[in-house]
């Protein structure tokens, strides 16, 4: 599964929590982050990343469906209010391309785009609002007020005033704006999820503790069920299709004022992932075409604080004391290997059919298998398989890379391999190849293929176990689709090697990080 996560910025709560659903479900998911700038803390988190058009320039859709298209993306997910509109419209151009966008219908956007709209849509579903007013001239609510933009998000401009003098002020600064009487009370969001009709799948209310610009610091878990029944009327009328955010104000008499609704996943959204509230499961499960359950079994009561942290977007030369290689196509040809196996089962099989074999390898065929039924033997599969996978392998290092790895040793730098796979297979490469380093993980041994990068459990424990910060360690790999994401996160500073005759070689365009030839890793640990 491919799922495009446009407007990224921050929101790295909401792509842990997807990939965890997929470890969760075992589903293979690749996330990609659009970005205008490049720069956005989440898209270390990302599988991969590109760079995007602004929402604003009139080639914003078509950039978008040209990366949905070359990149095979399955799901387009916005995270922010300002694009919502333009995909809403434009949807069915990316459903022909076999990308579904989850975004609910035009006319249901607009009403949250535009305040007046909103006031309007919570009284025609019977609930309270404080209804709004265009002009400071016009309003007769009393005080305090509030005024904030017609089209706003994240409480940018909005300010409660205690006067007409204050009213006046704030007005000035606006081109277009609302004003409205101020509710006193305790706010609360809800975070809904529904599915592709509208029917709720999980409606978890949380008081807001704590917020800062908008965006909730702390919240408590509260499973009210007026306010669970006064939502499930919003999602009849609404209709939406997944996230939808909704923000109220309970008065001292236990009245909900409604104030806002946000079609979209909220930044306090993985909060109520964390209490049971699984809607990135969800959305994997209703990619699949799987049936989905409402969530009742939430965590009442439970208390949520948030923190923020930093990640490494742009890195620089320094001084390092830990070298990490991948192994496979890092420090030798991975050809090599799958040659040297196929040439152990053709001797099994009475010789002469390694360039069979290999030649069905380069069709994408199941080479072993189709040869064994070419030659009537299909009941010799399992043996085969086990020759291929134990066999002791005729393999080499690449050029100037056992000079280099003795140099970074003799320098006292820590060396080390981190590699995904099979623990015999890995190991035999290994001793063929005459590796003599400090540390060694093959991450099928800590317990399966779940710890295959990018998990990065193996990264945090050879990091402990040399005392280093991750900071002092340089990660070298060839393939930027699973090999970086682990480092950037903790702060393991990453050198591709482009190997342009790697087994699996693709294009990884667009990636940050690049050095052409493995010795170039010198320049790096002076």
């Amino acid at each position: 599964m491919n799922i495009l996560f446009t407007g990224v910025g921050r929101r790295i709560e909401l792509l842990q929590a997807f990939r965890n659903a997929a470890l969760v479900l075992n589903k293979n998911l690749k996330i990609y982050g659009a970005d205008m700038a490049g720069t956005a803390p989440a898209l270390a988190y990302c599988d991969y990343t590109r760079k995007a058009a602004p929402m604003k320039d009139s080639g914003y859709i078509d950039n978008l469906l040209q990366i949905c298209a070359d990149d095979h993306i399955d799901l387009l997910i916005p995270t922010i209010d300002t694009d919502l509109l333009v995909l809403s419209e434009n949807k069915e151009k990316f459903e022909v391309i076999g990308t579904k966008v989850m975004v609910s219908a035009p006319d249901k956007i607009r009403i949250c785009r535009d305040k007046n709209n909103t006031g309007k849509f919570f009284v025609d579903c019977g609930l309270h609002a404080p209804m709004p007013v265009n002009h400071w001239r016009e309003y007769k609510g009393g005080y305090p007020a509030f005024i904030k933009p017609k089209d706003g998000s994240s409480s940018i401009n909005a300010f409660k005033v205690e006067n007409e003098e204050e009213l006046v002020v704030c007005a000035a600064r606006m081109e277009e704006y609302v004003v409205q009487p101020f509710v006193s009370g305790h706010e609360y969001t809800i975070d809904v999820f529904c599915g592709w009709d509208g029917e709720p799948v999980s409606i978890v209310p949380r008081e807001r503790l704590q917020v800062r610009a908008g965006e909730v610091l702390k919240t408590k878990i509260t499973m009210d069920g007026q306010m669970i029944e006064e939502a499930r009327v919003l999602c009849k009328a609404f209709t939406p299709c997944g996230p939808m955010t909704v923000q109220l104000i309970r008065d001292d008499a236990g009245v909900d004022w409604f104030i806002e609704i946000n079609p979209r996943y909220g930044g306090g959204a993985p909060l109520s992932m964390k209490a049971g509230a699984r809607s990135a499961e969800t959305v994997l499960k209703l990619l699949d075409g799987e049936r989905v359950e409402y969530q009742y079994d939430i965590a009442d009561g439970a208390i949520y604080s948030r923190f923020d942290q930093s990640v490494c977007i742009a890195e620089g030369k320094r001084q390092m004391k830990g070298v990490i290689f991948d192994l496979d196509d890092t420090l030798y040809s991975e050809k090599e290997y799958v040659k040297s196996g196929f040439k152990a089962v053709s001797d099994y099989l009475g010789g002469g059919f390694e360039e069979k074999l290999w030649q069905l390898f380069e069709n994408g065929e199941a080479a072993i298998t189709v040869l064994l039924e070419e030659l009537g033997r299909t009941g010799e599969g399992k043996e085969c398989l086990e020759i291929y996978r134990n066999h002791k392998p005729s393999i080499h290092l690449y050029e100037d890379a056992a000079e280099m790895i003795e140099k970074l040793k003799s320098r006292g730098i820590k060396v080390g391999i981190i590699t995904d796979g099979r623990p015999e297979g890995q190991r035999n490469k290994i001793k063929a190849l005459g590796l003599e380093v400090d540390d060694v993980i093959i991450t099928d041994e800590l317990g399966g293929s779940q710890f295959r990068k990018p998990c990065d459990i193996a990264f945090r424990i050879m990091a402990a176990r040399w005392r280093m910060n991750p900071a002092e360690i340089v990660y070298v790999g060839d393939n930027p689709g699973k090999d970086f994401q682990a480092g950037r996160q903790l702060g393991i500073m990453g050198l591709w090697f482009k190997n342009n005759d790697g087994l699996y070689n693709r294009d990884f365009s667009g990636n940050s990080m690049g050095i052409l030839k493995i010795t170039d890793l010198m320049e790096y640990v002076y």
